[in-house]
């Protein structure tokens, strides 16, 4: 209940729970409270969209065990999907890609029954190789399980496997046709239309147009 937040928490909910506040907003209170992961508790035990984006900011990686993400992860669950899928990725934008001890623990949800964590699990495989760092040599199994597993997976996580897929084609010449042999196997996004100026995610085509912007 809103009543039984703190006074600070409170006004931070009346401040934040606007429709016109941006991330931006969020990060700008972020950076004046600084870390607190109590603070952060509270905020994300209201249930609201914005609480919960700015709890993630406060929150205290080293407290971010795998108990308690299989319970923010499970909380997410409960939004829509735009909603849930966003917050898992500034969870791991802004916490668990910024530790070793929670990488390791993304590492590790390949086959996890959280759809959210698998899908984080690839996501994180295939920001690897967008940001330009170094990834680790399982490229080659990452392709196989994809190849073993995409059809069957739930959108959320299908969609991570073939952005995967498709940043490796880009990124390793020597597994770029396997990549896109494997777009046109499985077909997915195929019919999908997308505005003009945007990156379709038919790999095919994500891959050649992403391709022809890096010569």
């Amino acid at each position: 209940m809103i009543t039984e937040l703190s006074t600070e928490a409170r006004k931070i909910y009346s401040q934040i729970c606007q429709d016109n506040t941006k991330l931006g907003d969020l990060r700008k209170i972020a950076k004046e409270i600084k870390k607190d992961h109590s603070l952060g508790m509270e905020l994300w035990g209201t249930g609201n969209f914005m609480c919960r984006q700015l709890a993630i900011l406060l929150f205290d990686k080293k407290l971010l065990t795998q108990e308690l993400l299989d319970m923010l992860f499970g909380d997410m669950e409960e939004h829509p999907f735009n909603e849930r899928t966003q917050l898992s990725d500034w969870l791991m934008a802004n916490q668990l890609s910024r530790d070793k001890k929670t990488i390791a623990l993304m590492e590790n949800w390949e086959d996890s029954p959280s759809v959210l964590q698998r899908r984080l699990f690839w996501y994180y495989q295939a920001r690897l190789r967008w940001t330009g760092q170094t990834p680790p040599p399982n490229t080659s199994r990452l392709l196989e399980a994809i190849d073993e597993k995409i059809q069957e997976e739930d959108p959320e996580v299908q969609w991570a496997m073939n952005f995967t897929a498709a940043w490796i084609g880009i990124f390793d010449h020597s597994y770029r046709a396997r990549c896109i042999a494997m777009g046109e196997k499985f077909g997915l996004y195929r019919d999908e239309k997308v505005s003009r100026g945007c990156t379709p995610n038919y790999l095919p085509e994500f891959i050649r147009i992403e391709v022809g912007k890096r010569k």
